[in-house]
């Protein structure tokens, strides 16, 4: 999976761990996942035989999500895909405008890799054919590779002031991590989505403060548009950044945004995904929880990513913010209908989920 602020990754086994608990008490068949980002919990999900439904507003996590949730692996194997895959490989480098915008103007990829990622990109559409699962899977691939070889600390609001070892490796698609059965991905405002969703359980890790996903991910968000947005600043943002605008990133806006989509959810369990950096503390959110009946939190100590750790750097060079700390505490808020749910997890305290 690419890099990404707030990524799952570590804390997998916790989350589907309190998931399988809540499932031996209650059979779980569906999922939802309504800000499902690089689609990392859905895909473990999805591996451990949930039907899953994943949900995001950006293009680039809906792509991952139609590859990673929706598409079979039987039907998009490797034995389809590696000659595809070969193919796309063998063209010829290609450098235009991404190469321009993003590996000289600014430096998130070396301009021999630039290049390759924009003859790819041109190449992909064809080999989809019109499929867009096809087209997500090979978007996919193409994103996972670009990221083995990117040179920033794992957000692209800037990118390291010398280039990353790993920039200096060719970019080379590989298969992705496509998983047997299905699932569906769709994309749209979580909390229009909700509406119209039903599930045993939903799983909510929503935007905690004011960073942006798309500020913090746009060169994803251009690559799968492939639209030549305007930019702006150092970084190269596209314009659309100042513009699209969640109400789960304003201080003044989340709270309610998040007490509406509580209200509109329909399922016996609920599982949030917050931390102690967020806007709201524990205790606010367990408030908004108590509707559902009974509520358990679960923490648990957590290293923040290795930008917050070792700082950000302007082209120049010169270190811009400081290191303010480098652990916080990742929440788990379990809200169920079912006291016999409720006692399993909390005698559990998170053990079973390790």
């Amino acid at each position: 999976m690419v890099k990404y602020i707030g990524s799952k990754r570590a804390l997998l086994p916790w989350i589907t761990g309190a998931i399988g608990v809540i499932h031996r008490q209650e059979p779980v068949r569906t999922v939802a996942d309504l800000f499902s980002g690089t689609a990392r919990v859905g895909h473990a999900l999805k591996k451990q035989g949930f039907y899953v439904v994943s949900n995001d507003l950006m293009h680039y996590a809906h792509v991952l999500a139609q590859a990673l949730v929706e598409a079979d692996a039987r039907e998009y194997g490797p034995e389809r895909l590696e000659p595809v895959l070969q193919r796309l490989n063998a063209l010829p480098p290609r450098a235009g405008w991404f190469t321009h915008a993003y590996c000289e103007q600014s430096r998130y990829f070396q301009p021999h890799n630039g290049a390759r990622i924009e003859a790819i990109r041109e190449g992909l559409e064809a080999e989809a054919q019109g499929d867009p699962l096809l087209r997500a899977v090979l978007l996919t691939s193409l994103m996972l590779a670009a990221d083995r070889v990117d040179s920033t600390t794992g957000i692209q609001m800037a990118y390291l002031k010398q280039w990353a070892k790993r920039s200096y490796n060719d970019l080379r698609l590989e298969y992705p991590p496509l998983l047997p059965g299905r699932g569906r991905a769709l994309r749209g405002d979580a909390l229009e989505v909700a509406k119209g969703l039903e599930a045993d359980l939903f799983y909510l890790d929503p935007p905690y403060n004011q960073h942006s996903y798309l500020g913090n991910y746009h060169v994803w968000e251009t690559l799968t548009l492939w639209d030549q947005p305007q930019t702006y600043g150092v970084a190269h943002k596209r314009v659309d950044v100042q513009e699209r605008k969640s109400a789960f990133n304003l201080r003044r806006e989340a709270g309610e945004a998040l007490q509406r989509l509580l209200g509109s959810i329909r399922a016996r369990h609920l599982v949030v995904s917050f931390n102690d950096e967020g806007f709201f503390g524990a205790e606010a959110i367990e408030a908004m929880l108590r509707d559902w009946g009974y509520v358990h939190r679960l923490t648990r100590p957590h290293t923040r990513y290795v930008g917050a750790r070792i700082g950000i750097y302007n082209p120049r060079g010169q270190k811009v913010g400081k290191v303010s700390h480098t652990e916080n505490h990742e929440f788990l808020f379990v809200a169920t209908h079912s006291r016999k749910v409720h006692e399993a997890v909390a005698r559990s305290g998170g053990a079973a989920a390790d």
